[in-house]
């Protein structure tokens, strides 16, 4: 018997321990963050981020069940554009994004809803670098007063955190391709400027008055 009531005393300690630090000590929320430097200005990576229709272009969780049903209501893009999905698998599971928050080539704010686990909060930060962008995505879920998900809040960086290194890789990929196939097309047509004045500079008639 004292055994046992030693083992009792231990496990309702080590409860005790656990819900206090929960409570008193672990942060209240989860905040993490990533950044990559995208070749490609503001002003291109923005329909990125700011059209949920375009999302799975560069989505890193896209690829973990092509059967997913993905529905868009409002806007094409900016304030109001909302997407729902949902999935038979559980790591993908079900839920909305909706951009509750806009400006152009600068930020974008999406509420997070996942089905049966809660609000989350995505930001996006666009910053000018030379020539390219400073593309940050965060992610910000508020934990409540439950000790369970404090202690879980610990380990919520790391796969999220590289969950969005990879869609960083993959927007940037996306980001620059069209930057470049935008910088081609402008360039030929400049050449094409080019190549009609300097045809008609050459024919010798003089200029009209």
């Amino acid at each position: 018997m004292k055994i046992l009531k030693g083992l009792f005393i231990a496990v309702l300690a080590l409860v005790v321990v656990f819900v206090v630090v929960g409570l008193l000590i672990l942060p209240a929320s989860v905040h993490v963050e990533r950044s990559a430097i995208v070749e490609a200005s503001p002003a291109e990576v923005y329909p990125l981020i700011a059209s949920l229709e375009r999302f799975n272009e560069w989505s890193p969780w896209a690829d973990l069940d092509p059967a997913a049903v993905y529905d868009f209501t409002g806007p094409a893009a900016g304030v109001g554009a909302r997407m729902t999905w949902r999935s038979d698998k559980p790591e993908v599971g079900a839920g909305s994004q909706e951009v509750i928050a806009a400006t152009e080539n600068r930020e974008v704010t999406v509420r997070l809803a996942f089905e049966g686990q809660g609000e989350a909060l995505a930001g996006w930060t666009l910053r000018p670098r030379g020539e390219g962008t400073l593309a940050t995505w965060s992610f910000d879920m508020p934990l409540g007063m439950n000790p369970v998900m404090r202690w879980m809040g610990l380990m919520i960086d790391g796969p999220i955190g590289a969950d969005y290194e990879r869609g960083l890789a993959r927007l940037k990929n996306v980001a620059e391709q069209e930057a470049a196939e935008a910088r081609a097309v402008e360039a030929a047509a400049q050449a094409g400027t080019g190549d009609a004045e300097a045809a008609n500079g050459s024919t010798g008639q003089p200029p009209q008055q």
